[in-house]
């Protein structure tokens, strides 16, 4: 199928993007990489009266590690997000999580902003935003917003931005060098959306887990934060922690569901023996480094 009609803007500033869409009173879509829209838009399931293509505003593709927080432009690109020094020295668990994203063409031209945006429950990117407390900034007309990335999620694909915003950066916090990087997905094949995934880091200072942010991805509606078991994990010896008690803790968190993928109870069993196998192998591998 062709996609219905639509205008179509290329604006080079903040500005004229943020006008543009004021001007289309809710009608207009944001194209960034395009990787999820220009199907939905193909099979008419999208059908905008404007399209914003915000690809070639150049202040809008950057990736600025300082003063304790990581920002990251929307436009960036998956695989420049994989292959960028500066994320590999503060966010490696993001360059974990980007790479399980589709597949090597499609994170060619998928950018980190549009994953952000978009908000599929079973995506890395959103869940891995959630997990290590970034902020997203967003503009219109009106001004510049921040969104905690743990309050930007409402359900599937619907977020907390504003038909008339736009995202302009993903800043992330810092997360000191030794930090402990978690990562595990179940999928059917690599580059499919993730029937089970959970992501996060550790920080661990004097023996004792000092900080601690985790997400599910797959799990429920939106990506969802381990909160239980952040809680349960800060102050204890990671040398001598409960894996199951915490397991359970991370997985009352989650709202699982049945589709012709996987069952609710395969998405919950599978979840804890997951969440205790890679926070165990992780604080093995720490203390042999």
């Amino acid at each position: 199928m062709k996609p219905a009609p639509f205008d179509y803007y290329a604006p080079k500033s903040v500005e004229e993007a943020c006008a543009l869409l004021a001007e289309a009173g809710g009608g207009a879509t944001v194209l960034a990489g395009g990787q999820t829209l220009l199907p939905l838009l193909s099979l008419r399931m999208s059908q905008p009266l404007v399209l914003v293509d915000i690809n070639r505003i150049e202040t809008l593709k950057f990736v600025s590690p300082s003063n304790g927080v990581t920002r990251i432009g929307p436009v960036v690109r998956q695989n420049e997000v994989i292959s960028s020094e500066a994320l590999k020295r503060s966010l490696p668990v993001l360059i974990t999580a980007a790479q399980h994203v589709g597949h090597h063409q499609t994170r060619n031209r998928g950018t980190i902003g549009g994953s952000i945006a978009l908000g599929e429950p079973a995506a890395e990117l959103p869940a891995t935003a959630v997990a290590l407390g970034a902020s997203i900034e967003t503009r219109s007309v009106r001004g510049v917003r921040t969104i905690r990335a743990d309050e930007m999620y409402l359900g599937p694909y619907a977020t907390a931005l504003s038909p008339d915003e736009f995202i302009t950066s993903i800043d992330f916090p810092e997360w000191p060098a030794n930090t402990v990087p978690l990562f595990r997905e179940v999928a059917r094949r690599p580059g499919d959306f993730a029937l089970v995934g959970l992501v996060g880091a550790l920080v661990i200072e004097g023996g004792r887990i000092a900080r601690a942010g985790i997400a599910w991805f797959g799990m429920g509606s939106t990506p969802i934060k381990a909160r239980q078991a952040e809680a349960a994990l800060v102050g204890q010896s990671a040398a001598s922690l409960d894996m199951k008690r915490i397991a359970e803790l991370a997985i009352a968190d989650t709202h699982p569901f049945d589709d012709r993928h996987a069952t609710a109870e395969y998405r919950r069993t599978v979840g804890q023996r997951i969440f205790a196998r890679t926070l165990s192998e992780a604080l093995n591998q720490r203390q042999a480094a």
